[in-house]
């Protein structure tokens, strides 16, 4: 029994770095045929309101209820040191910094991350991606790269409608309902607020999560068996594969950008 875990353990460690050089290679070709986009605008555009715009409601409505749970619990912790007015700082650190760009970037795994997987998966079940080879047609340039730039574009202003919403929903519960004081809630929220510390990080946290993310849709979708029951599971992967890659970058991240503080 000893002898078959080595074997198995040995033949997934082998597929998993196989499977890891063929993501390595299908990024190399996905980056370098974004240059190809450019000049093509409208394609980026119509791939930016595919998983961006219509990625809004989902991510406002969160964004909503999380700045709204925020102020709730910070009020009644700040209330026990008599610090109810920093309850914008609390509410708008915790977005900014944390929050927005973790929580949208799960959200924008669940639903436009396994729309890509289940959409390249089913072009290449259905043959499309070939014969677009055989008409002379790059699919990674013409059908990969603008979907990857329009996911790297759109996942920092989805991070930022949602920090901008969930600051508006602790501003309703901690005015409107507990009682703090307004004037108070947005001084105090911009006077502690850094631009550099908390913003800029914040941005460049939702750009690495939105790489990652569209990374890891394009190629299982790229990368799947195809049949139905294939393309289903390469969905299945997508969305955890992004979140466990959220998880563990956003620890990497806030180490290197907060360690020293």
């Amino acid at each position: 029994m000893m002898i078959e875990f080595l074997q198995t353990l040995g033949k997934n460690t082998r597929a998993s770095f196989t499977k890891l050089g063929r993501a390595t290679f299908f990024l190399i070709q996905t980056v370098s045929g974004t240059a190809s986009v450019l000049p093509r605008p409208r394609l980026l555009l119509k791939q930016m309101y595919s998983v961006g715009v219509l990625s809004f409601l989902i991510i406002t409505i969160s964004g909503l209820f999380v700045g709204m749970v925020l102020g709730l619990q910070g009020y009644y912790t700040l209330s026990d040191f008599g610090a109810e007015e920093t309850l914008g700082v609390m509410v708008a650190a915790s977005l900014v910094r944390e929050l927005g760009p973790v929580v949208s970037a799960l959200l924008f795994a669940g639903r436009a991350g396994s729309a890509l997987t289940a959409e390249i998966g089913l072009m290449k079940a259905t043959e499309q991606l070939s014969g677009m080879e055989m008409m002379a047609v790059d699919p990674i340039k013409r059908i990969i790269s603008p979907r990857f730039l329009a996911g790297l574009l759109s996942m920092p202003l989805l991070a930022a409608l949602f920090s901008a919403v969930g600051i508006i929903g602790g501003q309703l519960v901690g005015s409107g309902l507990l009682g703090v004081d307004e004037g108070a809630y947005w001084s105090q929220m911009q006077a502690n607020i850094d631009f550099q510390d908390d913003i800029i990080n914040g941005v460049l946290k939702s750009l690495v999560f939105g790489f990652v993310t569209s990374w890891i849709a394009l190629f299982e979708g790229y990368d799947s068996v195809p049949t139905s029951e294939g393309v289903s599971r390469a969905t299945t992967r997508t969305v955890v594969n992004s979140a466990f890659s959220i998880l563990g970058l956003d620890f990497i991240l806030t180490a290197l950008m907060f360690g020293d503080d």
